[in-house]
């Protein structure tokens, strides 16, 4: 390698200068000790600090250990976060059908336990006979002569090299025992540069998907999308099997999952989880993130559907910023995975704050557009109380005083009628302002008008066009609330049943509300209802119709489609 760790041509010789001072002085002893093995184990330590990724180091790790000593069999055992545990097990020397056969891997007792409980190099003539051996699993090839060593990253062990069956039947000696202690720092110095390297590139790709997810909140794109960006990127970040996004449920306790992908998205896709019972719950309440070993049974979760198949790891991440929790981000892994560690969700949890801070950030923007947006319709409502009202009233009564004047009987009616059509435009007028004014956004203080368009903009997403809307009368002053509950469930499922049965490319809402009635009108110019098609849904508009003293008629237009009109009466007792 060069001195900047790029790869020197194929006919230049190895360089011992790029290496640190330590690992020099015992490629040194080993030079005195055997000159043969010196080019070799050289070889093998360029060999393993060439790569960056740190699988692909540790993969190269034990396969270079196997091949110096020249062991039959070869393990590298990382060492879990809690020092007493194995949390990853790679081998070199057993096929894949052996290792289906033998089972779960080890996890760190016997003999491979010992290496983890005292870090100093153990060498065996014969397994069985030490007293911490207790045997091999069924299926397991047998295994005499062993070598361990620990590999040491600074200060800190680890994991540790497993080698067994030296070839020829013979045992390892203390040549060999030199050798692997020498890759063994050699690859701790690999796999120190290969962290180094990971953390710098987990940094850079937080750097870019923060910037992409606060480019597209302060953009204005929709919350759908950010929502996606933020579980999109929190899934990449820890190489994870299914990444989901839970956020509050409207004042229940409850969390809503607003978007999952991965294995078994849908499963997970829009499920309401109380706080008690669920993983992201318990992350939500403390503020903290949560580890789960077994995500299948793990005792915290106890609520919602069996959704875990196919998985083993989890680790859920709270949204926070401040003393704020805005939401959970959860991240599964398959069994066949590694499991998630604390310091190796560190990067998702520095993410996980500053995606908190762009919501947080725009959410203040949404709510300083929504306090202009308020003051913009007060302005309005001014201008059409204090001008526009009192213009048409003085209008009428100039109407009404020239009355006297007009002596034609057709004429006289003319101007009453524009005299009744000025008071019924001041009615509308009032009605108008009044919704402007409604501030609050819950659905008693949300007008009608608002409600039923916003109905109409979310069913334009599934029609793949927008309907035309008409509306008519005092909606937002002589509609009561529990009728304009009505009045937008009913509207909601006849534009569902055009988009699912319809084959419809246009479409028409009317919304009119006059002489004590409602009416509401929904057509459209697609094949018409088939007379033995399902009318499940028809029905339940029917019986809310009824419910409220009105009544439902569906029908064919001369021009074809269909057309629904629900009519109840605005003061049904």
């Amino acid at each position: 390698m060069t001195e900047d760790g790029g790869k020197r041509g194929d006919g230049a010789p190895p360089r011992l200068d790029v290496l640190p001072r330590e690992l020099r002085a015992h490629l040194a002893a080993v030079e005195r000790g055997t000159g043969e093995s010196m080019r070799s184990l050289l070889e093998a330590v360029l060999a393993v600090g060439r790569e960056l990724e740190l699988p692909q180091v540790l993969r190269h790790i034990v396969e270079a250990a196997t091949a110096l000593v020249d062991a039959e069999y070869g393990a590298l055992g990382v060492i879990g976060e809690d020092s007493t545990r194995l949390s990853q097990f790679l081998t070199t020397g057993v096929s894949e059908e052996q290792i289906r056969a033998i089972g779960p891997l080890p996890s760190g007792h016997g003999i491979l336990g010992e290496l983890i409980r005292h870090p100093e190099p153990l060498r065996l003539s014969e397994l069985s006979e030490h007293p911490a051996s207790y045997g091999f699993p069924p299926n397991h090839p047998p295994m005499h002569s062993f070598l361990g060593v620990p590999i040491k990253v600074g200060d800190k062990v680890f994991g540790n090299l497993y080698l067994t069956g030296k070839r020829g039947g013979k045992a390892f000696d203390g040549e060999d025992e030199t050798v692997l202690l020498t890759l063994a720092m050699a690859a701790g110095e690999a796999i120190e540069n290969a962290r180094l390297y990971e953390m710098s590139r987990d940094r850079q790709r937080r750097l870019e998907a923060n910037a992409e997810i606060v480019a597209a909140l302060l953009s204005g794109q929709g919350e759908e999308e950010v929502l996606r960006l933020i579980v999109r990127h929190a899934r990449r970040i820890l190489a994870a099997d299914l990444g989901a996004l839970a956020l509050p449920a409207d004042g229940d306790g409850s969390l809503r999952v607003a978007y999952a992908t991965g294995v078994d998205a849908d499963i997970h896709d829009g499920l309401v989880l109380p706080c008690e019972g669920s993983l992201v719950g318990a992350s939500f309440r403390t503020g903290k993130p949560l580890i789960s070993g077994d995500v299948r049974h793990d005792p915290r979760i106890t609520a919602g559907p069996p959704r875990w198949h196919g998985l083993r790891y989890a680790v859920a991440v709270p949204l926070a910023a401040g003393d704020t929790v805005h939401g959970v981000l959860l991240l599964a892994r398959s069994a066949a995975r590694e499991p998630f560690t604390e310091a190796g969700t560190d990067p998702l949890l520095a993410f996980a704050g500053q995606a908190a801070l762009a919501m947080e950030l725009a959410e203040r923007r949404h709510d300083a557009e929504q306090i202009a947006l308020l003051e913009d319709r007060d302005r309005i409502a001014r201008d059409l109380h204090d001008l526009a009202i009192q213009r048409l009233f003085a209008t009428g009564m100039t109407l009404q005083s020239s009355l006297r004047f007009v002596d034609h009987p057709q004429a006289r009616e003319r101007l009453l009628r524009a005299v009744d059509d000025l008071d019924e435009t001041i009615k509308i007028i009032r009605s108008t302002i009044f919704g402007l004014r409604s501030r609050g956004t819950g659905r008693a203080r949300q007008g009608l008008r608002a409600r039923a368009t916003t109905a109409v903009e979310e069913a334009a997403r599934a029609l793949g066009f927008t309907p035309a809307v008409r509306m008519e009368g005092l909606i937002d002053t002589d509609v009561p609330v529990a009728t304009g509950d009505h009045v937008v469930a009913v509207l909601g499922e006849a534009l569902s049943n055009v988009g699912r049965h319809a084959h419809a490319d246009a479409a028409e809402v009317s919304l009119v509300v006059r002489d004590g009635l409602l009416n509401l009108t929904v057509s459209d110019n697609g094949t018409g209802i088939a007379p033995d098609g399902r009318r499940s849904g028809l029905d339940n508009l029917a019986r809310r119709a009824e419910g409220l003293g009105g009544g439902l008629t569906v029908g064919t237009p001369r021009q074809g489609g269909t057309r629904l009109v629900w009519t109840v009466p605005l003061r049904h007792t």
